[in-house]
C-alpha cells in the first residue's frame, strides 16, 4: 500500500514551485488563483523572494501549503491509499484527500499561519531539538521545570522537539544534555508550536474550521493529535481542533500507517525531512518524493 505523507514548517526555499508554475498550465492557474485568495502575490515571494521574506509564518504555511497540494492536484494518476502530514502538512493531506477545497484549505491556513504568528508576539518563546534521548527522559524533565515546557513533535525515536517559554527551553536544553543527550539544540522558530502558548490561536482557528464545510475524506487520514486514521468528517474536524495545543505523534503516526499496510512512503513537498524519519522510524519503508 502507498501512503502520501505532507511536511510542515521549515522545508520552505526561495524557488519552490517555479519549475512547476512555468512548466504545467494547471499549476499555474492554481497559483494565480491563490494569489487572488490570499490578496497579494505570495508567487513573488516563493519563486524570488529572500529567505528572511520566505520564513515569516504567515507566507511560509501558505507557500508550504500551495507546493505540496498543488503538486498534488496537478498529478495524473494520485490514488492514494491513506495520507497523513506533519502540523501544517495535515491541512496539505486533507486537500488531497478531498476532505477539504483546495480553496477552503488554503483560506484555513492562512487564518492558522496569522493567528500563531499573533500568539507568537503575544508570548515570546521558543523550540528546542533533543537528539538521542529516551521519550520518557524528555518528558519527566519537561515535567520538573516550573517553566512552561511541553515536548512539542515526537518525530521519530531519538528525536524529540521541545516547545515552551524561552527560560523553559534554556533550562530544559541543559537538563537534557546533563541527562545524556547527544545535542539539545535551539530552533530558529518564531514561537512556542504544539504548546499551551498557542491557545489564543487554537479558539481562533476552531471558529473557522467549525464554520468550514468538510468532506468525507477518499481514503484514512491519520492525524497529528492520536496517530489514528479517521474518515469521519467531525471526528476530523475535532482532532484538527486540537491540533495547535497537541504533540505531533509523527513517530506513533508512521508506525500505525505501517501496521496498516503501508510499505512505500511518498513525501510531497518541499525538501525531504518526512523521508529521513520514516527510515528511521521504519527501515523496511521505500520512500519517495515529489517536489
Amino acid at each position: 500500500m502507498r501512503a502520501y505523507v505532507f511536511p510542515g514548517q521549515g522545508s520552505q526555499f526561495v524557488g519552490m514551485g517555479k519549475e512547476l508554475y512555468e512548466n504545467n498550465s494547471k499549476a499555474r492557474e492554481l497559483f494565480d488563483n491563490a494569489n487572488e485568495i490570499l490578496g497579494y502575490k505570495i508567487t513573488d515571494i516563493m519563486f524570488s523572494g529572500t529567505a528572511d521574506e520566505l520564513k515569516q509564518t504567515k507566507v511560509t504555511q501558505p507557500s508550504i501549503f500551495l507546493h505540496s497540494v498543488i503538486n498534488v492536484l496537478t498529478l495524473d494518476d494520485f490514488r492514494p491509499d491513506m495520507v497523513a502530514g506533519h502540523s501544517l502538512g495535515e491541512f496539505s493531506a486533507l486537500v488531497s484527500a478531498k476532505a477539504l477545497s483546495f480553496e477552503d484549505g488554503l483560506v484555513l491556513v492562512l487564518k492558522r499561519a496569522m493567528a500563531m504568528q499573533k500568539a507568537c508576539e503575544r508570548n515570546p518563546s521558543s523550540m528546542a531539538a533533543v537528539l538521542n534521548l529516551d521519550d520518557e527522559i524528555v518528558n519527566k524533565i519537561c515535567s520538573e521545570i516550573s517553566e512552561v515546557v511541553v515536548a512539542a513533535n515526537y518525530n521519530s525515536p531519538g528525536q524529540i522537539v521541545i516547545s515552551g517559554s524561552n527560560a523553559g527551553i534554556d533550562i530544559a536544553i541543559e537538563k537534557m544534555i546533563a541527562a545524556g543527550a547527544k545535542r539539545a539544540i535551539k530552533l530558529p522558530v518564531g514561537g512556542a508550536f504544539h504548546s499551551p502558548f498557542m491557545e489564543s490561536a487554537r479558539e481562533e482557528l476552531a471558529e473557522a474550521i467549525m464554520s468550514t464545510g468538510f468532506n468525507q475524506p477518499v481514503c484514512p487520514i491519520y492525524q497529528n493529535v492520536d496517530a489514528k486514521p479517521y474518515t469521519n468528517s467531525v471526528q476530523i474536524k475535532d482532532n484538527l481542533n486540537k491540533q495547535l495545543v497537541s504533540p505531533v505523534m509523527w513517530t506513533s503516526t508512521v508506525k500505525n500507517m505501517s501496521a496498516d499496510g503501508a510499505k512505500h512512503f511518498v513525501e510531497v513537498g518541499p525538501g525531504s525531512v518526512l523521508q529521513g524519519l520514516i527510515k528511521k522510524i521504519n527501515p523496511e519503508a521505500t520512500t519517495e518524493g515529489i517536489q
